[in-house]
């Protein structure tokens, strides 16, 4: 992942974490090297102490004295409510744009033809999961909605991420969820649109709790 020059050492730090390092399937359960973040992203040590105190007040990572940031599994409780915020946005999302006639039909089309070439790639197959539902959310045209939708990024990926592994095909599955979701937005119908997107959750939500 490239990390815009443009960004302080923190920033670059923040993001690089947020996106990168918790994302992995293989940190989860353990603490993050401090160097090795810096290395790989070629900045102090500073930054990265500067960037973890922010994820950490944001819970996305926890700090231990004398050990570090722990990146702890989500839990049962934190993966239940994540997906069930994003069905209450998500559906209002797709409820809004059908009454507003500006659901993103075309993007989201292209999204799932990104996904079918990125079956093999698990982090940027995840990564357009997260742009398919997003830019629904989006084309409501409510700024505040869409911070908030955005606010749940890292805790999005590292699910969609860790879903993928718990799942035999799981990518396909979510391929072919996508599909359903978009026709029924296309057909207009607004209880067919919301009952796929909880299909989708729910099905998710069920690979993560039982995987």
């Amino acid at each position: 992942m490239q990390v815009a020059d443009s960004l302080s050492g923190r920033e670059k730090a923040y993001e690089f974490i947020k996106d990168t390092i918790l994302a992995a399937p293989e940190m989860q359960g353990r603490f993050i090297s401090e160097q090795d973040v810096a290395n790989q992203i070629g900045v102090s040590r500073t930054p990265i102490r500067e960037a973890l105190l922010l994820l950490a007040a944001e819970d996305l990572v926890q700090l231990m004295p004398k050990k570090g940031a722990y990146v702890a599994p989500l839990s049962s409780r934190q993966i239940t409510e994540l997906m069930e915020l994003r069905g209450v946005i998500e559906r209002y999302a797709a409820e809004r744009t059908m009454a507003e006639g500006t659901v993103p039909l075309e993007t989201m089309k292209a999204y799932i033809e990104e996904q079918r070439v990125q079956q093999h790639d698990a982090r940027e197959f995840i990564d357009v999961d997260r742009q398919f539902h997003a830019v629904l959310v989006s084309a409501t045209g409510n700024e505040l909605l869409t911070k908030t939708y955005e606010g749940l990024r890292a805790r999005q990926v590292r699910a969609g991420v860790v879903a993928l592994f718990r799942a035999n095909n799981r990518q396909q599955a979510v391929i072919d969820e996508h599909n359903a979701i978009v026709a029924a937005l296309e057909s207009g119908d607004v209880g067919a649109a919301t009952a796929a997107i909880t299909a989708h959750l729910d099905t998710t939500l069920k690979v993560l709790l039982n995987g």
